[in-house]
């Protein structure tokens, strides 16, 4: 049985005090994590402050981004020890803002991947096509070269364990939302595509999230899904209230 897993991404936003102020007004609210997972990633410079408020309580915290060296000559960059070091459970790699804005690569990626897991972390690895990719209806052989990039050398094991975001490019801070049906007819395919690579076993095991403006409004739709095991949420998890809706979904 996977857990759910409900993952606020904020982006280039909140500083240090508004995460401490975030993190108070939520954490004696959050569900039981063997029911829902909850998890805030944070830019780096509020990690610190997001992990003191957190502690005790029910609160995962994870980077936005890494590196894939642990040290050396990388000006501006984000070490994957380090992160490991100040207890961060997981590191968002592959969003589609990193893939357009500052051009990473699908090897970019991998090497990502595999960083994080020898820092014992997990990875959330995203995916996801342009509006002009799925309409001309290449949607599937994009993602799934997508996945099949990200994962090259990893073990079964790793990819049981690490979390997949499937999130359509043109639904992300767009207001416009896969249907439930899209979204679920494409976490299948992704997790078609590890049984593939891997096995039954491993393709039942890794959770898939949906991201693209999930809102209180459509997460019990979206959530409802066999193969939407949770949401990567930006805009609305930068609300605490909104979190809260969100991450009490089965309430």
């Amino acid at each position: 049985m996977r857990t759910p897993i409900i993952a606020g991404n904020w982006k280039l936003n909140m500083n240090p005090e508004q995460t401490t102020e975030f993190v108070e007004a939520v954490k004696a609210k959050l569900p039981d994590p063997s029911k829902v997972e909850s998890l805030i990633c944070a830019p780096a410079v509020d990690l610190d402050a997001l992990r003191k408020a957190a502690e005790g309580s029910n609160l995962h915290i994870g980077a936005e981004n890494c590196y894939f060296e642990d040290e050396g000559a990388f000006t501006g960059e984000t070490s994957p020890k380090v992160l490991n070091e100040m207890g961060i459970d997981y590191v968002i790699i592959g969003h589609s803002e990193r893939r357009g804005y500052f051009h990473e690569t699908d090897e970019d990626i991998n090497k990502k991947a595999k960083a994080i897991f020898a820092n014992n972390m997990t990875p959330i690895i995203c995916c996801g096509e342009s509006l002009e990719t799925r309409e001309a209806n290449k949607q599937e052989e994009w993602v799934v070269a997508q996945i099949k990039a990200a994962l090259e050398g990893l073990t079964a094991e790793q990819v049981s364990s690490l979390v997949i975001a499937y999130e359509p490019i043109w639904a992300i801070g767009t207001g416009k939302t896969a249907s439930s049906d899209q979204a679920e007819e494409m976490c299948k395919t992704i997790r078609e595509t590890i049984k593939d690579l891997y096995n039954e076993e491993t393709a039942e095991n890794v959770r898939i999230q949906y991201g693209g403006s999930v809102k209180p409004a459509n997460v019990k739709e979206l959530m409802s899904k066999p193969d939407i095991d949770g949401g990567l949420v930006g805009g609305a998890s930068l609300d605490p209230e909104s979190f809260l809706a969100l991450v009490n979904y089965q309430d």
